[in-house]
């Protein structure tokens, strides 16, 4: 019987760094693993159109620091960043603590699993043709650099009476190769029939290959931004 595992879980450890990076006991254990999952969620809930594919924990002995990679930092920041001190407080009231912001900008969101799931959510929400999105979103990526596209939509597809699953590829998606950069995400599309889920995997290449640079960082906090930490200029 095949048998199906999440792109990523299955590189964690190997050649996908972990999405939340700290140690705790097992006494503080939970409440910081709820911490981590309130953090998203509240991230998720209040900034969703700022192109939020991926948030990343790391915690020390004095703050937590949260990594927000957004294709749309000017909807996160707010005009002049008026949207920094009011998420900062935000998340302090729910980790209880001392909370650092930084920010990584996505330059190609074409090649970002998550957004174009969300995109083609957003325009199965506003009643578009689930094949001609698909389609869409698909070549643009392709064109974006990707080595190859798998979506996959099910639900009541353009109001059927019956729901079923539609999957369409284009390109290559190794994905029982550990080496290959594979990114998948997950969205749903609520409409009127019932909600519709997409899934998208993307080829982006092998780890270790030269087009693969390192993100753009910037802190948020009281003294603006700032550049990448030392040592985390490849972190992932």
């Amino acid at each position: 019987m095949g048998q199906k595992i999440h792109p990523l879980g299955f590189r964690i450890g190997i050649t996908e760094n972990w999405r939340s990076r700290w140690y705790a006991t097992a006494k503080d254990y939970a409440s910081f693993l709820k911490q981590d999952h309130a953090i998203r969620a509240h991230i998720k809930k209040h900034y969703r159109s700022a192109g939020i594919p991926r948030i990343e924990i790391e915690r020390t002995s004095e703050a937590v620091n949260v990594f927000i990679h957004t294709a749309r930092p000017g909807v996160l920041l707010g005009r002049k960043g008026a949207n920094v001190d009011k998420l900062k407080e935000s998340l302090e009231q729910v980790t209880k603590g001392t909370v650092h912001l930084f920010v990584r900008d996505i330059k190609r969101p074409e090649m970002e699993a998550g957004l174009v799931a969300e995109e083609i959510a957003g325009a199965l929400e506003k009643r578009a043709a689930f094949r001609k999105a698909i389609k869409k979103a698909i070549q643009t990526t392709m064109q974006a650099g990707a080595l190859g596209v798998k979506v996959e939509a099910s639900g009541r597809l353009g109001g059927a009476e019956m729901s079923r699953t539609e999957k369409a590829r284009e390109g290559r998606i190794p994905l029982n190769t550990l080496q290959a950069q594979i990114d998948y995400g997950f969205s749903q599309a609520f409409t009127t029939y019932g909600a519709i889920g997409v899934k998208v995997w993307i080829y982006k290449g092998n780890y270790g290959d030269p087009e693969r640079q390192p993100v753009q960082q910037r802190r948020l906090g009281p003294g603006g931004p700032r550049g990448p930490r030392p040592g985390n200029e490849g972190r992932r």
